[in-house]
C-alpha cells in the first residue's frame, strides 16, 4: 500500500534514549489506552500486563522500554511531559506498587511482574509488544503492537490502513521514491522543498506547518544548548563522560549570551578554520545525543539513535555557511529532510532492529545532506545525488549497541554522520547529476537487500560486535 507520511511524522518531538524503544513503546501505551476507552473498560480496569519480545526485550532495559510503557500506560505525552518530571513519576510507581492509569485510575502494578521480558521474536517484526487488561472478576483485553522505527507504531492488522489512503489522496504530488519526486520537480518547476510544502497544504494550514517547523528547530536547538552547557556522566552503567561540554568551552571560551538564539549569534563570532568546523560539528551532533542518552527532549530524526545529524549539519549552515540565513532556510532544510527520510522509510527501513545503524544514521545522514545540499543552490538532482552518495557510504553498517544503551558507538556515530552528511553535499554540489552512476533509489533499495541479509546479532539485539567485545566491566 503507498502511504503519505508528512515530515511531521518524520520530525517528531519526544524524549530519549530511543525512538523504536521508548517513543514507540510509549505511543503503544498511550494507543492501549485509546481502545480501551473505545472498548468501554477502561474505567473497571484492575491491573495491565506488558508483554516486551525480540529487540524490544534483548535491550530494553538499556533503552528504557519498561519506563517507556509506564509513562505511556500513566497518561503522559513524550512530546509536552517536563522531563525532570519523569524520574518522579516511575520512582512513585516502584514504591507504592500502584500505576494511575491514563492519569486517572488507580491500579495495582508490580514492575518485575508485570513487565515481561521475552527473548522471542514475534514473526511480524523485531519490536513486538504485548497490552494485557484484567478487570475484577478475571476478563481480559489484549492488543499486539510493533514499534517500527522513527517512533512508528503499527498492529499487524493495519487498522489505520483506511485513514492512511485518505491523508494520501490529499497529496497533490504523491511520491513514493526519488525519480517521482525529481519528475515532480522537473514538471513543475520547483524545488524539492517547494513540493514538499505544497503537500503538507494540503493537510494544515501555512500558518500551523510554518510554527510547527519552528517549533521543531526550536527544540533541536534548545537540546544543543543544553548539550553544550551539562556535564558529569551519562546514566546507565558505562559511566560515559559527557563530551559536548569541555568541547563547547574549548570553541567558545568566556563568550557573553544568556539563551539558544544569543548563544547561536555568538558562535557566529568564532573562528572557522577547518579543525575548527570539525569540531563544532563534532561538538553540536554530540551534544544532542547526549541529552538523548540522559532522556532528555530530543526531536525524533529519523530516529532518536540518529537524532543528532541533522540539527548539527542545519546549525553548521547557520554559523558557518549562511549568517544571513534565518527562519525561510530553517524551515526549507526540514522539509527536504523529512521528505528524504520518507523515502527511505516507503522503500526500506528506518528501524535499527530491522536494518542495522544503516537505517539510522545512514538515513539521517542522507536527509541532511539533501537538505544541506538544497540550501547550498544544488538541483532537485543534486539533492538526490547527495543523499545518494551519504547513504552509500553507510551500507552494512550494524547496530551493537554496548549495554543495550544508546551511548557505544551510538553518540559518536552521530558526528560521523554529520561530517559525511556535509562532504556528500559538497561533492554532489561539484558533480553534474547527469554523470551520476548510482541512482537514490538503487541505494534505497540495496539498503533494504543488506538489511534482510544482516545477521540478527548486528540488529539493535546487543549480541554481536562491539556489544560483545566490550562489556559493562570493561567500562
Amino acid at each position: 500500500m503507498e502511504e503519505c507520511i508528512s515530515v511531521f511524522d518524520m520530525l517528531k518531538i519526544g524524549v530519549g534514549p530511543s525512538s523504536s524503544h521508548t517513543l514507540g513503546p510509549w505511543r503503544a501505551g498511550e494507543r492501549f489506552l485509546e481502545e480501551l476507552r473505545e472498548e468501554k473498560i477502561l474505567e473497571s480496569t484492575t491491573r495491565v500486563k506488558v508483554d516486551l519480545y525480540g529487540s524490544l526485550s534483548l535491550t530494553g532495559r538499556g533503552h528504557a522500554t519498561d519506563l517507556a510503557v509506564m509513562l505511556g500506560l500513566s497518561g503522559q505525552d513524550p512530546e509536552y511531559i517536563p522531563v525532570e518530571n519523569i524520574d518522579g513519576i516511575i520512582k512513585t510507581i516502584e514504591k507504592t506498587n500502584t500505576l494511575l492509569l491514563a492519569n486517572e485510575y488507580a491500579i495495582s502494578f508490580h514492575i518485575h511482574n508485570d513487565i515481561i521480558f521475552n527473548k522471542d521474536f514475534l514473526p511480524f517484526h523485531s519490536n513486538g509488544m504485548m497490552f494485557t487488561a484484567y478487570n475484577a472478576v478475571g476478563n481480559e483485553y489484549t492488543a499486539t503492537y510493533y514499534s517500527i522505527g522513527g517512533g512508528f507504531v503499527v498492529k499487524e492488522e493495519r487498522t489505520n490502513a483506511k485513514e492512511k489512503i485518505k491523508i494520501k489522496c490529499a497529496f497533490p504530488y504523491l511520491v513514493n521514491n526519488a525519480a517521482e519526486l525529481l519528475n515532480f520537480c522537473i514538471s513543475e518547476e520547483k524545488s524539492i522543498s517547494e513540493i514538499v510544502y505544497e503537500n503538507e497544504k494540503s493537510m494544515r494550514t501555512e500558518e500551523v506547518i510554518d510554527y510547527e517547523l519552528m517549533r521543531i528547530w526550536n527544540t533541536m536547538l534548545e537540546c544543543m544548548y543544553i548539550g553544550c552547557h551539562s556535564e558529569g556522566i551519562l546514566p546507565g552503567g558505562l559511566n560515559v563522560r559527557r563530551r559536548a561540554f569541555d568541547m563547547h568551552q574549548g570553541l567558545i571560551g568566556l563568550s557573553n549570551y544568556s539563551d539558544p538564539q544569543s548563544w547561536l549569534e555568538e558562535i557566529r563570532k568564532t573562528e572557522v578554520k577547518f579543525r575548527q568546523i570539525l569540531k563544532w560539528v563534532s561538538c553540536f551532533a554530540l551534544s544532542v545525543n547526549e541529552v538523548n542518552a540522559a532522556l532528555g527532549r530530543i526531536v525524533t530524526a529519523p530516529t532518536n539513535g540518529s537524532a543528532g545529524v541533522i540539527p548539527s549539519v542545519l546549525m553548521y549552515y547557520l554559523v558557518i555557511e549562511n549568517h544571513q540565513a534565518g527562519p525561510k532556510e530553517i524551515k526549507q532544510f526540514l522539509l527536504v529532510a523529512g521528505e528524504i527520510g520518507s523515502i527511505f522509510k516507503k522503500g526500506s527501513t528506518i528501524s535499527a532492529a530491522m536494518g542495522g545503524c544503516q537505517a539510522e544514521i545512514g538515513v539521517s545522514s542522507a536527509m541532511a545532506a539533501a537538505a544541506l545540499c538544497e540550501l547550498m543552490g544544488g538541483s532537485p538532482a543534486q539533492v538526490l545525488m547527495a543523499a545518494e552518495i551519504a547513504m552509500e557510504h553507510h551500507l552494512g553498517l550494524t547496530c551493537d549497541p554496548i549495554g543495550g544503551l544508546v551511548q557505544i558507538p551510538c553518540i559518536e556515530r552521530n558526528t560521523m554522520g554529520a561530517i559525511k552528511a556535509i562532504n556528500a553535499a559538497e561533492l554532489a554540489l561539484s558533480t553534474d547529476a547527469k554523470n551520476a552512476k548510482v541512482p537514490l533509489d538503487k541505494v534505497v533499495s540495496t539498503m533494504w537487500e543488506t538489511a534482510k541479509d544482516m545477521n540478527n546479532k548486528y540488529k539493535e539485539t546487543s549480541e554481536g560486535g562491539l556489544a560483545i567485545a566490550v562489556n559493562m566491566a570493561d567500562c
